[in-house]
């Protein structure tokens, strides 16, 4: 039987931006590893986690791509990949988004060049895209990401000194520059996917890798997720209220469930709604390998 892997990725500090530090995100790695471990049944050595400068573009990129490769081998059949970090934007090369923005998370090494994000440097959502698209149709990929999606300003409940912050980093000045020229951000090299270069196939490929491919997001693209103060210590808060509520339910309810319950707790002090976005089996399915 084919085998499960999971990553969880949790960033506080910036090579190059202290401005950007964080409190929970770290905390919500190894909340949501000994979460897998504990309650979904991983075994440690199915479990990695990258943490702060371990975290970079370059590192995140390998190990996902090594599952994948796994996967298309045969090696696995469930993908588990969790981010806490900031969420920014970057500009839309590929024309599938309405405003000309594309959503990026933020790694360690994240770097300007020239007053935009420097592509090296950031992780767009694009890139994420092209890598899991290419998973083989019975793989079920697990995605949890608990960063900000967009740039409104948080406008959660205050917690004294501990106010909640948002997981959000402004563009540079220049990421979007004027909107009637060329556009200058990232540009993906598809000849590295082989299985996503050929645009005539693209569409029907998707459709079926898609169907078993789960997102958990902690706001919705127009909002930001915050870092938050919970019990002594921080964390992300959708992070900390699904943890919550899966040990609580010991994984008795379904993911429709589950996202109903975190979204009533968090409804009183956050102003984010956590999204869950899949196909109607999967999310009436519990959490199961």
């Amino acid at each position: 039987m084919a085998g499960k892997r999971a990553l969880f990725v949790g960033i506080n500090q910036f090579a190059n931006y202290p401005q950007f530090t964080l409190n929970g995100c770290v905390n919500d790695v190894h909340d949501m590893a000994s979460l897998y471990e504990d309650v979904l049944g991983f075994h440690p050595s199915e479990i990695a986690t990258l943490t702060d400068a371990q975290a970079t573009k370059a590192n995140i990129m390998a190990q996902l791509k090594s599952m994948v490769a796994e996967a298309r081998a045969g090696r696995l059949s469930y993908i588990v990949f969790g981010l806490s970090s900031h969420g920014t934007q970057m500009n839309d090369t590929s024309g599938d988004e309405p405003d000309g923005k594309d959503e990026a998370f933020v790694p360690y090494d994240i770097a300007e060049r020239n007053g935009a994000w420097d592509p090296a440097h950031i992780i767009c959502d694009d890139e994420f895209h092209d890598l899991f698209v290419q998973l083989p149709e019975n793989v079920l990929l697990e995605v949890y990401l608990d960063t900000c999606h967009s740039g409104s300003g948080l406008r959660g409940a205050e917690f004294g000194l501990h106010a909640p912050r948002p997981r959000y980093v402004a563009p540079p000045e220049h990421e979007f520059g004027d909107r009637n020229a060329a556009m200058r951000g990232f540009k993906l090299d598809r000849s590295a996917f082989p299985e996503v270069a050929d645009d005539g196939k693209l569409a029907a490929r998707e459709t079926v890798a898609g169907q078993h491919h789960i997102l958990w997001t902690g706001c919705k693209a127009n909002q930001t997720s915050a870092d938050a103060y919970f019990d002594g210590r921080y964390n992300g808060a959708f992070t900390y209220y699904f943890v919550k509520v899966m040990r609580e339910t010991e994984n008795k309810l379904s993911r429709k469930e589950v996202i109903s319950k975190v979204r009533a707790l968090m409804k009183k002090g956050f102003a984010q709604t956590p999204q869950l976005e899949g196909n109607a089996t999967n999310r009436k399915a519990a959490i199961a390998y």
